[in-house]
């Protein structure tokens, strides 16, 4: 496929998978001309329709490709920092502690679901950074060992807590770590908003820089960047968003891995331009699985499923039929 006609499409690409998300649903069934009503000719649209569209499908939606997007973005900016092909925006201990946050906000009621899971995965990530800090720097390696022991603490924690629960509890925090929206609303996309925003700017402002970061520490300081001061600043960015959008969906699993590996084959890697493929890929890709997520049963599949039974098939296809890889 022609690298620019590709880039084309994918700019074009979230505008007629929103709109087509809009009349998928399990509820009444809404049409084109119902939203044309709606958005034209408001006096002959009904509230069934208005209450469908914009309080139910439609922060739902967004919701979704914003939480697609940040997970794309921030794999893609963690796989530039550690130049690790393997790793998605859990590798820090970012999953396991939001995990642990909302399976104690369920069980507890004593803090809300996604403000636990927020702290906690923050929690998380600073714990990772602080086991892997000596002698005021950190290594990649000593912080992914870092990640895979926070992992393993957090893991236990959540454990416990799920043997401690009642079993009507158990079956909510089983069907949150397995990630869903099934209660997307507008409270929730403000209440990431901020978070998700200033990741996003960081995370932009420094895109340029992470080129030369891939090139490793010694090169980066020698073309006069700080290496580790700009590692904390991507990082910290890319935890803001990530464990943002995991606090209000859950966790959908290697979403962040395959995502930008798609990007890399089919765009190159140049990070000036990939984060805003990351973004819009990212997005409306999820969009598209949480479509099938909610309307091919009688009852809602968690959309974490999905990811892997949809993303990973795509994923060995493109590997197979194209050439370009991690190096290119």
């Amino acid at each position: 496929m022609n690298r620019k006609f590709a880039i084309t499409i994918l700019y074009v690409l979230p505008i007629p998978v929103l709109i087509l998300s809009l009349l998928i649903g399990s509820s009444v069934k809404v049409g084109i001309y119902d939203i044309y009503d709606l958005l034209f000719r408001p006096e002959y649209s009904s509230d069934l329709t208005r209450t469908i569209i914009f309080d139910i499908r439609l922060p739902r939606i967004l919701l979704v490709f914003i939480t697609g997007g940040m997970l794309a973005l921030t794999g893609s900016v963690l796989q530039a920092v550690f130049r690790n092909p393997l790793v998605d925006p859990y590798v820090l201990g970012l999953s396991s502690g939001a995990a642990f946050g909302a399976a104690l906000g369920i069980a507890s009621h004593v803090i809300p679901v996604k403000l636990s899971a927020f702290i906690f995965g923050l929690v998380a990530v600073a714990l990772s950074w602080f086991m892997a800090r000596k002698n005021k720097e950190v290594s990649i390696v000593s912080l992914i060992l870092a990640g895979i022991i926070t992992n393993g603490i957090f893991t236990s924690l959540l454990t416990i807590v799920q043997i401690m629960s009642d079993p009507f509890k158990l079956q909510s925090i089983v069907h949150w770590i397995m990630g869903n929206f099934h209660n997307a609303s507008w409270d929730q996309l403000s209440m990431i908003m901020l978070p998700v925003m200033a990741g996003c700017i960081i995370i932009f402002v420094l895109r340029w820089k992470l080129n030369v970061l891939a090139l490793g520490d010694e090169e980066a300081a020698s073309s006069g960047l700080n290496p580790n001061r700009l590692k904390i600043w991507v990082l910290l960015a890319a935890t803001l968003a990530g464990s943002a959008v995991v606090a209000v969906s859950g966790i959908i699993g290697l979403y962040g891995l395959i995502i930008p590996h798609i990007t890399r084959m089919l765009f190159g890697v140049d990070n000036r331009r990939t984060l805003i493929y990351n973004l819009l890929l990212g997005g409306s890709f999820l969009v598209i699985i949480d479509n099938f997520s909610r309307t091919m049963a009688g009852y809602e599949i968690p959309i974490g499923v999905f990811t892997m039974l949809v993303g990973a098939p795509f994923f060995i296809w493109l590997l197979k039929k194209s050439n370009i890889g991690w190096q290119q």
